[in-house]
């Protein structure tokens, strides 16, 4: 059983287990208070059919306001899980929230999409002494973050933007966005919250650069994919680099073996999704000609992931509860070396909630095996008096 101080009190979190996309959305909708809720968020089964779950979910949470999306993986109160709706509930006491949908993202208009998420935020009416941030999830397989969430970075100023991508287990065939009672692919949705709640961004992976200098020498950056490396066949060179044959490559090898990109002295993992009968490999994020990269060398990750969720606010309190978005590849990595329950139990004992990603948006980037969230702490006492 959990204790009881692992589950947030700042928002409600219903969890649907039942078989079948209406029996859970009903399950999971009945445990959440209409009245008092905002907004909710979904994180849906990646094997859910998306129009039905928002659907059923419109009807049984009375016209209150449904974002999300598909998942690779959901986090529950428990840690990891795979076959589990997930609802977070947002109440008004704390929270307003505005929305934006893009659609479509490919082709994607940067011009458009600028436009219309600074004409949205002057339009979101500010709330004295609350603060202000973004979600943002997007279609994963629509190859569109990096734009996407670098535009957003520069027309909205101070206002700090941290989101997911959606994700279908690890099919790569189709995910969804979940906006307002509909469902949508090759899309985006974009949420501007106010809360008094006091807030702290988060964003850390377990690896440091730990090789030689790898250069990209053939590449479609539209399609993120990589066609030679060192001038070499791609997944020929990336087996011989982490030693091991090229029929061996996999997901769970990806997953341990990733390359790093430098950018602002920080270095962020540019993860492999596979390897082609081409001889090409496909990424998860932006990509190109002339890219100099490195192998990365994994630390230990139960420490990493305590180190990194070990936060405090100014009064010394821990958060309430945090809103994370947690590479699938992580998992990967995680449940192949038989650390699942050991990380779930981390994940819950620091009240992280939300999904696993095929990448991460922070800081104005799109990065891959990363645990990137929004760590909110109850209201601030000092203003209680």
């Amino acid at each position: 059983m959990l204790d009881a101080r692992a589950h947030p009190s700042c928002i409600s979190v219903a969890v649907s287990r039942a078989v079948g996309e209406v029996h859970a959305a009903r399950n999971a909708a009945s445990q959440i208070k209409c009245s008092e809720t905002c907004f909710v968020l979904a994180f849906v089964p990646g094997d859910f059919d998306g129009k039905l779950v928002a659907a059923t979910l419109e009807e049984a949470l009375e016209g209150v306001p449904v974002f999300g999306c598909s998942t690779a993986g959901q986090i529950t109160t428990h840690g990891y899980e795979t076959d589990a709706l997930l609802l977070l509930a947002f109440p008004k006491a704390h929270f307003r929230c505005s929305s934006i949908l893009f659609e479509p993202l490919k082709p994607l208009s940067t011009t458009a999409i600028a436009a219309a998420a600074q004409r949205h935020e002057k339009k979101f009416s500010h709330t004295a002494g609350w603060h202000r941030l973004g979600l943002i999830f997007a279609d994963g397989l629509s190859k569109q973050e990096d734009v996407l969430i670098s535009t957003l970075e520069t027309v909205l100023d101070d206002l700090p933007v941290f989101g997911g991508s959606a994700g279908d287990a690890l099919r790569f065939e189709e995910a969804y966005v979940l906006h307002q009672g509909q469902c949508y692919t090759n899309a985006a949705t974009l949420l501007l919250l106010e809360t008094d709640l006091p807030f702290q961004g988060i964003g850390f992976d377990h690896f440091l650069p730990g090789g030689g200098q790898i250069v990209i020498t053939d590449a479609d950056p539209d399609e993120r994919k990589v066609f030679e490396i060192n001038g070499a066949p791609a997944a020929q060179e990336y087996a011989r680099l982490v030693g091991c044959a090229v029929e061996d490559l996999s997901p769970e090898i990806f997953a341990e073996n990733p390359m790093l990109i430098e950018y602002k002295d920080r270095h962020y993992v540019r993860a492999i999704s596979d390897a082609g009968e081409d001889g090409a490999l496909s990424f998860m994020a932006a990509i190109d000609d002339g890219l100099i990269m490195t192998l990365g060398q994994g630390q230990e990750i139960i420490r990493t992931l305590r180190n990194g969720l070990d936060i405090q606010d100014d009064q010394g309190r821990g958060p309430d509860f945090i809103l994370g978005f947690d590479c699938v590849l992580r998992k990967l990595e995680i449940e192949q070396k038989q650390l699942g329950r050991a990380v779930s139990d981390v994940l819950s004992a620091a009240r992280v909630v939300g999904f696993n990603t095929f990448g991460e948006q922070h800081c104005g980037v799109h990065m891959n095996q990363t645990l990137v969230g929004v760590a909110f702490f109850g209201p601030d006492q000092r203003k209680l008096y």
